[in-house]
């Protein structure tokens, strides 16, 4: 009832005609009246419907230049961003992500990373105080010179704590997007599982799609696109393996729901 007089209310405002918007008043107070509804709540009530979200940038701080595992931070971020609806840069030095998208999404997105980094982190530090990553090899391409000239080969040297961290830290932000995208496709296919609805549902999706796609083309700076963390380090089976595990066991909250913003958290060690 509230829309239906709002609805009166507004062609009332919007015409030129001063019959018509006597005629539009007069059939808004008449519902008003028989509904116990005041004029100035209806008109409220429109106002609010009627005012449309748009898309945001937000910078996203990560953490301290020269910290280590920023990279992998990023990495968990911008997998949690992509099954959320929101584009991201990063910066140069992987200390702040900027992050394009409605605002409820990118809150969505911090309260997930607040969460999951925590998890993250203490599943790294645990596994490396576990000691397991030493046993493991870790195969790497030396340089060395012979009869004058530079030349390259593998070798097996062992696994440097810093080298299972990182490999353990990209494993476990891989799982987490991967799950995060299969909720994504699960809650999707249920929305348009409705006949009804299906439709609607569709063409809702891709007008946000093309919303932000055309906002993040329109205030993106970036000259390039992330390629995600460095593997310089040296590929660890081990610690991927447990890295996967743990993003796994990971508990993702109740994602939509989530809104709470986020203080900065900084990397460990």
């Amino acid at each position: 009832m509230l829309t239906r007089i709002g609805g009166l209310l507004r062609q009332a405002e919007s015409t030129d005609n001063e019959h018509e918007a006597e005629a539009f008043l007069t059939a808004a107070q008449r519902l008003a009246t028989r509904s116990s509804i005041d004029l100035a709540v209806a008109r409220a009530h429109v106002a609010v419907r009627e005012r449309r979200t748009t898309p945001v940038q937000k910078i996203v701080p990560i953490g301290e230049p020269g910290k280590r595992g920023l990279r992998t931070y990023v990495q968990l971020f911008v997998a949690i961003a992509s099954a959320n609806d929101v584009q991201c840069d990063v910066a140069r030095s992987s200390t702040q992500v900027f992050a394009h998208g409605f605002e409820s999404d990118i809150a969505t997105c911090e309260a997930l990373y607040a969460s999951l980094l925590v998890q993250m982190v203490r599943a790294s530090d645990h596994y490396i105080k576990s000691g397991v990553y030493k046993s493991a090899t870790v195969e790497k391409v030396v340089a060395e010179k012979r009869w004058g000239r530079t030349v390259q080969r593998r070798v097996q040297a062992p696994v440097a704590a810093v080298t299972a961290r990182l490999n353990f830290q990209m494993a476990f932000a891989a799982r987490i997007g991967t799950r995060l995208d299969e909720a994504r496709a699960e809650v999707t296919r249920e929305a348009a599982a409705e006949p009804a609805a299906a439709t609607g549902t569709a063409l809702v999706l891709r007008d946000k799609e093309l919303e932000l796609l055309d906002f993040y083309r329109s205030t993106s700076q970036a000259r390039g696109r992330w390629r995600g963390p460095q593997e310089s380090a040296g590929y660890s089976r081990g610690a991927r393996q447990a890295g996967d595990r743990a993003g796994r066991a990971a508990r993702l909250g109740t994602a939509p729901e989530l809104g709470a913003a986020r203080a900065q958290l900084g990397p460990a060690g």
